[in-house]
């Protein structure tokens, strides 16, 4: 969603939506701008739709239900919050797609600096719920000391911190512009480092939103699946086969973007600097961010949704709230069914293992 400009007259150059043209060769992006105005809105709005229910879903059950017990709860909510608050930007975003940037350059600021906190946090407790299974399944004592919710709330507060820091250069660079005849909401660097500002952003975009998370997870769920292997238990597949879910999806929604990011970056170096590429990297951008954006919408079923004890207070939300009500009208929708009874049995290491990751 962020851009990039370059200082060319608007006379000489028509723009697309989204400005991620090359510095040293400027190119008419009238497909690209075709392509965003029609594919992005449609396509954000669902985006919206579907993220801001689902994480709702999720903050109001860890705060009504969960009562946040954890160090886990507290990684969860924040993750929602994230996601919630890249969400919210995306109706401007969409309208700037579709037309041209109406709100001004104090909210195009302010827009552009939550659509990347949102962003980066999000990456960050995505690291962090990863490093909190891990230390529960592979340091289960040490984790025993260092799982409590002061920690969580310490180093969520160090991740927002420094979320936000990274944002700061859109903060001050972003601003509303004409481009040819429309309004944009784009960022304009100083002239003589111009492009190591767009080299820097497109590096620091990788940094956090691809290469370490990635680190992160091979090396912590690799840890966490050779200790699963060791154990007994009949919901061991399970949890594995989440841990490579959680993985792939991440990869499949991410990289595409930060690739073709790179590549359009460093057009020079890949000898893709010539109009004919330039137009196909944006369009590939817009649709690979695009996608990548909409995993915010996957978030609260992997992180959150996979849990049985999350099923549970969905479950009992929907009963007592919704089908209930509905039930008024439409009688099947609601029936009682006895409680479980609760089990005294004491659960085994190896489903402690287990209940840490599902």
């Amino acid at each position: 969603m962020m851009t990039t400009t370059t200082d060319i007259p608007d006379e000489e150059v028509e723009t697309t939506t989204f400005d991620y043209e090359d510095e040293h060769a400027p190119c008419a992006n009238n497909s690209a701008e075709q392509f965003g105005s029609q594919f992005l809105p449609p396509f954000y709005s669902l985006v919206f739709i579907f993220g801001l229910l689902g994480n709702a879903l999720v903050v109001m059950v860890l705060v009504r239900y969960k009562k946040i017990k954890s160090m886990t709860d507290v990684y969860l909510i924040n993750l929602a919050i994230s996601d919630l608050l890249f969400i919210f930007s995306l109706p401007f975003w969409a309208y700037n797609a579709a037309d041209q940037w109406v709100f001004g350059t104090g909210m195009c600021k302010f827009l552009s600096g939550i659509y990347l906190a949102g962003f980066y946090s999000g990456s960050f407790f995505i690291i962090l719920l990863t490093i909190d299974r891990y230390l529960a399944i592979v340091h289960a004592v040490f984790a025993l000391k260092a799982r409590t919710v002061p920690y969580g709330i310490l180093t969520s507060a160090i991740m927002w911190v420094v979320a936000l820091s990274a944002s700061v250069p859109e903060l001050i660079f972003n601003i509303c512009k004409m481009e040819g005849s429309q309004l944009k909401c784009t960022s304009q660097y100083p002239l003589n480092t111009q492009l190591n500002w767009k080299q820097f952003t497109t590096l620091k975009t990788n940094l956090i939103g691809l290469v370490l998370p990635i680190i992160v997870m091979t090396f912590c769920y690799t840890k966490i699946i050779m200790n699963l292997v060791r154990c007994r238990n009949v919901k061991k597949n399970k949890a594995i086969r989440l841990i490579f879910i959680i993985m792939v999806v991440y990869f499949l929604f991410w990289a595409p973007y930060n690739i073709a990011l790179l590549l359009h970056t460093f057009s020079t170096s890949f000898s893709l600097n010539n109009c004919d590429s330039n137009s196909k990297l944006v369009i590939t951008i817009q649709f690979t961010e695009a996608i990548a954006m909409s995993h915010c919408c996957i978030n609260p079923v992997i992180y959150a949704f996979a849990g049985e004890k999350f099923r549970k207070y969905i479950c009992s939300f929907y009963r007592k709230h919704i089908a209930l009500r509905l039930s008024k009208y439409i009688p099947v929708l609601y029936s009682e069914t006895p409680e479980r009874s609760s089990s005294t049995r004491t659960p085994s290491t190896g489903e402690h293992e287990i209940s840490a990751v599902l």
